[in-house]
């Protein structure tokens, strides 16, 4: 195994769970956080050896896998890989679930780029600048997705019940 190879298995052992977990937040399902987090390391090993600041690479990274996402996001659905017309798995009843998975599931409702921005700013608590800056977009675009994100948040949860 050549130095780059061992350098960049080594990163990816160290990271790559850390990334499956912003993944996951961004699309609300472990297969395709898997599949974002694959393709991110992907474009990352191609370009390895023009990565000129390695203490950089978690940004880097996590630009790559929100674009991902979102470039993912705006494939066709004919496009898109379709395994099976019937999910195999039913859904949970909503009585009893815990407000994670309650918000989990808002946050899937978000659209793509009010999600980057919320998982970004809220997740992994980057400033606005940060997230401007992983975004590639201006420090305004990411209140002003940040504001609209919350408020369809706000819109998707249920308020919460007063147990007495």
């Amino acid at each position: 195994m050549s130095d780059r190879d061992s350098a960049f298995a080594e990163y990816f052992a160290a990271r790559s769970g850390a990334m499956r977990g912003t993944a996951f937040l961004l699309c609300g399902d472990w297969h395709r956080a898997e599949d974002l987090v694959q393709a991110a390391f992907t474009k990352l090993y191609v370009h390895w050896n023009r990565v000129a600041r390695h203490e950089a690479l978690d940004p880097y990274v996590r630009r790559v896998l929100i674009r991902t996402f979102i470039d993912d996001g705006r494939r066709g659905w004919r496009r898109r890989e379709h395994p099976q017309d019937t999910p195999v798995d039913l859904p949970a009843a909503q009585a009893h679930t815990d407000d994670r998975l309650v918000l989990m599931r808002a946050l899937a409702e978000v659209p793509p780029r009010q999600r980057a921005v919320l998982v970004l700013r809220y997740w992994e608590d980057m400033s606005v600048e940060e997230a401007a800056r992983a975004l590639n977009c201006s420090a305004g675009t990411v209140k002003s997705q940040a504001a609209r994100g919350l408020n369809a948040l706000r819109s998707l949860v249920p308020p919460p019940v007063n147990a007495e």
